[in-house]
């Protein structure tokens, strides 16, 4: 996985659109949580998974992890299941700030065989500037 540290603090926003492994999703599980993300909103195939996924990345699995992890900040994470796309970027834009802090960074994670980079960058800018505008 690339070296996004830079971002840190910030939230991801996962967009499942395709079957992965249970390895590969421990893997990005952990490697969001190791990176500074401190909001997960997992939207999608099997969302639920990634929210119990990235919770248990978050605790850790070993007992040397949970020590390791004990007094690093907990990862809050979400799943929507029955909401639109858009509803999650509207959500991220207002719903997901820590201790009334705003997180300054959203990235964007899409799990599915055909790239849709553009059109989800473009969709999830729309929403932050509708909630700027209000």
């Amino acid at each position: 996985m690339p070296e996004i540290a830079d971002l840190k603090p910030y939230r991801a926003i996962v967009i499942i659109e395709s079957d992965v492994s249970d390895g590969w999703q421990w893997l990005v599980s952990k490697w969001l949580v190791n990176s500074g993300c401190v909001y997960m909103l997992a939207w999608g195939q099997d969302c639920s998974s990634w929210d119990d996924s990235v919770d248990w990345a978050s605790i850790g699995t070993t007992e040397a992890e949970i020590l390791e992890r004990k007094n690093a900040a907990h990862v809050m994470t979400t799943w929507h299941e029955k909401e639109t796309l858009s509803e999650v970027f509207g959500f991220a834009t207002i719903g997901t700030q820590e201790s009334g802090a705003p997180i300054p960074n959203t990235l964007l994670f899409h799990i599915g065989s055909v790239d849709r980079e553009d059109e989800y960058t473009s969709r999830f800018a729309y929403e932050l500037q509708r909630e700027a505008s209000r």
